[in-house]
């Protein structure tokens, strides 16, 4: 039984205590008013549960409100915080504030993954699944809180303690855009190769070969697709980093 599954066995913290509502009190740093919403936000659609009113309950429908709440609040801090942005320059930092990398980052430091109700053994999950929780929970404390609220808890998370706009300026989104975009305009041929690389304990891997000019330049595994282009894409761009900065 999960974590989550013996917290719900217990009453909660509406009636005479519960270690869910104590937890999320922690994490977020307020109480709590609604907690079922909180524990829709760490429900894993493999629970197959359904709410008081039919519907399917999992945390996929709050991860998408919290991903427009996080894009939402951390557009009007950068719009505050740096008044000589365009739009261009605004909308780049903040995908790099919000890059799953970051989110994946917040939710393994929070350990929310260990409260997920789910019917998929945690070692299955693929890394995102620590920036969907999180956005998930963001989407709960925007239910249960309003944007105040919401803009509180990313405030505290997010921006206080991580946003350095001196170092994020420097920091490369997508090593594949990068490559990418040198390739075309010095009118090298570049190409992606992916195939199916699948492990012995049953996990499903892909390998990929990155090659520019027909020869192969870097190679990388991961667990999807686009994981594993990344990851060649950045092996290639140290091996031509110089020429590239300098494009």
């Amino acid at each position: 039984m999960s974590l989550l599954k013996k917290i719900f066995s217990k009453k909660s913290r509406s009636q005479e205590g519960g270690i869910f509502f104590d937890t999320i009190e922690n994490i977020i740093g307020f109480t709590p008013g609604n907690i079922k919403t909180y524990e829709k936000a760490f429900t894993h659609r493999s629970s197959n549960k359904i709410d008081d009113d039919g519907f399917a309950m999992n945390y996929e429908r709050l991860e998408f409100l919290g991903d427009a709440m996080l894009s939402s609040v951390i557009a009007a801090f950068l719009y505050n915080e740096v008044p000589t942005g365009d739009e261009g320059y605004l909308t780049k930092m903040r995908s790099k504030i919000v890059s799953r990398e970051n989110l994946n980052q917040l939710g393994k430091d929070l350990n929310l993954v260990q409260f997920v109700d789910s019917k998929v053994q945690v070692q299955h999950f693929g890394d995102n699944i620590h920036g969907n929780i999180f956005e998930a929970l963001v989407g709960a404390i925007f239910l249960d809180k309003g944007y105040d609220g919401c803009a509180e808890f990313i405030k505290r998370r997010i921006t206080t303690p991580f946003i350095d706009i001196a170092r994020l300026e420097g920091k490369v989104i997508s090593y594949k855009s990068l490559v990418i975009e040198w390739c075309q305009k010095e009118k090298k041929h570049f190409n992606f190769d992916v195939f199916d690389d699948n492990a012995n304990d049953g996990q499903r891997y892909f390998g990929v070969k990155l090659s520019i000019d027909d020869k192969v330049i870097a190679k990388s595994r991961a667990t999807s697709k686009k994981k594993a282009e990344e990851i060649a894409a950045k092996r290639a761009y140290f091996a031509f980093q110089e020429k590239i900065d300098n494009k």
